[in-house]
């Protein structure tokens, strides 16, 4: 399924800019995005008030890999992507997590980036399988 959306814009009175996007996924992305930030958002809350840690910069970046594993779960959550494609993306996604936890932080302390990531990417699939649909999207 395909969506197209127009956008025009007036520039002047004698030039038009016409824009066509065609987006299949744009819906999914969006709510790809917020299942990211609210993810980050409610991990960092949860951390920060329970877990009182003494390095801010790394409660936030472990949010940031929280966030990321829900955002990437439900935007991989279709049918159309397989399951080894699935895993591979969230490899590289792990991957990268642990680049940037690298160049920012020592590597002992961006490893448990891949340990929360990895379990909630697993959890979201664990209650995904108990669903007749086999998806949490529906």
């Amino acid at each position: 399924m395909t969506y197209q959306f127009y956008l025009e814009i007036d520039i002047s009175l004698n030039s038009q800019i016409k824009i066509f996007t065609f987006a299949p996924y744009f819906t999914d992305m969006q709510k790809a995005l917020i299942y990211f930030a609210l993810g980050t958002v409610v991990s960092f809350l949860i951390n920060y008030f329970f877990l009182s840690s003494d390095h801010i910069g790394l409660e936030v970046y472990y949010a940031v890999a929280f966030g990321a594993a829900w955002g990437v779960a439900y935007y991989l959550d279709t049918p159309d992507i397989t399951l080894p494609k699935k895993l591979g993306l969230s490899f590289i996604v792990m991957a990268i997590l642990v680049f940037i936890g690298t160049l920012i932080f020592k590597l002992e302390l961006a490893i448990p980036s891949i340990l929360k990531f990895s379990m909630v990417f697993v959890a979201y699939y664990v209650i995904a399988s108990f669903r007749a649909t086999k998806s949490l999207r529906k």
